[in-house]
């Protein structure tokens, strides 16, 4: 360990305290399960899985054998370990980056470039909700975008979503506390929603036809989709558990808000366009929300509408995370407004043009972005005796050869590439090469030595192992 000025955004973090920390059930469950029980998750999951995708490769039970799978990767790989560092260490993700990637290459991974990627979600969020709020006041037609499925342009779109991102940015950027209290009840709305709709879908499961055309490819495509779709948010896991008491609460968190909301949401959502199929057999490439009308048209409208509103949180949390994030490694508190403001731009921009819409394409590139963040992360976590060592000088080039090597490996079956089938497990490969890169460098001694940081350490670290 060596003296080193710590940049502004480390110098200036602390831990959060022992005392302060809650159970899992207060914290850690609730936060993961409202991000599965967001309709962006299960109508992009349900609608992949149709036409000619999983759910005809492998079946509906072979679909729901997948998520349980899924569920275990997602929790296990992608979430366990920063859920660890953020528990060890009571500090935020861009925090505990910083061993990984450098004092210095910690401002781009993972702290720029997590604000960056919320941007995108934002954008998700907000095309989503015009799409459904106009779905479901009957202005269907009115529903498309210039680079969206509809291949047209709307005005009325283009005004939804401006007046929904503009309103929810500014709530992400000054009353965030007020969403955090009605997020916590919130869930209770979809979870019944889908358990109604798969309802509504089971009559009509038995008259799916399955033509198991490639089970492997099925059961591999459900897992691309769910860790896609995922990725950031384990590597978000350092945030989470940093409210955690134990190595108990990071355990039961990561089973009840991950691992089974996971199968839960994913589950009732294919449950119902299987549903939905089986009763209209002419139809191909149904999401979850255009299933519901299928199935029940009155209720289905009135459900999308009560989705659009679900989206409320998820918007405004990401406006939040883009403001914190950027604020904090480029400027100052002063420059969190402006810099909220100004990712939601952008991001009502990308839902505008219907960019947002292209899902599948948007996952495999989160997947691929954070795999190897989360494998470089879990190997330096190993290699340090299973702690966060501390900050490590510089850039750390060991973490960045992880990243790069692990991106090339996981956009291999993105459609702007096309090297492997868009099935392959690439996100899970991203993460795994990422894991190999480092140790290896590590070993070899491409890993700077640790700075001397002990306003970082919580008082009782041993009893947060």
């Amino acid at each position: 360990m060596i003296n080193h000025r710590l940049p502004a955004y480390l110098a200036n973090a602390r831990p959060n305290p022992l005392e302060n920390r809650a159970p899992w059930y207060l914290n850690t469950a609730q936060s993961y399960a409202a991000i599965f029980l967001w309709i962006a998750f299960f109508d992009q999951l349900a609608g992949t899985a149709t036409g000619e995708g999983a759910l005809k490769m492998l079946g509906l039970g072979g679909c729901l054998l997948a998520l349980v799978a899924a569920g275990a990767i997602a929790y296990l790989f992608f979430y366990y370990v920063p859920g660890l560092l953020g528990m060890q260490t009571g500090l935020p993700l861009y925090i505990v980056g910083t061993s990984t990637f450098g004092t210095v290459g910690g401002y781009f991974l993972p702290g720029i470039f997590m604000g960056l990627l919320q941007i995108g979600w934002f954008s998700v969020g907000t095309y989503y909700a015009a799409i459904l709020i106009l779905e479901g006041i009957g202005l269907q037609q009115h529903a498309v975008s210039l680079f969206g499925q509809g291949g047209a342009f709307s005005p009325i779109f283009v005004a939804v979503t401006v007046v929904w991102g503009v309103a929810f940015a500014l709530v992400g950027a000054f009353g965030i506390k007020y969403v955090a209290r009605v997020a916590t009840f919130f869930p209770i709305v979809p979870i019944i929603m889908l358990l109604v709709s798969a309802r509504l879908a089971a009559p009509y499961t038995g008259q799916f036809e399955v033509r198991f055309t490639d089970p492997v490819a099925g059961f591999m495509l459900i897992i691309q989709l769910v860790i896609g779709f995922f990725a950031t948010a384990g590597a978000a896991g350092v945030d989470f558990c940093a409210n955690n008491r134990n190595a108990e609460d990071v355990k039961w968190g990561g089973i009840m808000g991950i691992w089974l909301p996971i199968v839960f949401a994913g589950g009732l959502g294919i449950i119902t366009v299987a549903g939905a199929l089986g009763k209209n057999p002419q139809l191909e490439n149904l999401t979850y929300s255009a299933a519901l009308p299928v199935l029940e048209p009155r209720l289905g409208q009135v459900m999308k509408i009560l989705f659009a509103i679900g989206s409320i949180a998820p918007a405004c949390f990401c406006s939040f995370i883009i403001g914190n994030s950027l604020s904090t490694m480029l400027g100052s508190e002063k420059t969190r407004v402006p810099l909220t403001l100004g990712g939601a731009a952008i991001g009502i921009a990308l839902a505008a043009l219907g960019v947002a819409g292209n899902l599948a394409a948007f996952f495999g590139l989160i997947g691929a972005s954070f795999g190897p963040v989360v494998g470089a992360m879990i190997a330096d976590y190993l290699l340090s005796g299973c702690k966060w060592p501390g900050p490590r000088r510089g850039i750390n080039w060991a973490g960045y050869a992880a990243w790069i090597v692990g991106f090339v490996v996981g956009i291999q079956n993105h459609p702007w590439v096309g090297g492997l089938p868009g099935w392959d497990m690439t996100a899970v490969y991203s993460l795994v090469v990422g894991f190999i890169v480092y140790a290896v460098l590590a070993k070899l001694g491409f890993q700077p030595a640790t700075v001397e940081a002990p306003h970082l350490q919580i008082a009782s670290a041993q009893e947060a192992r």
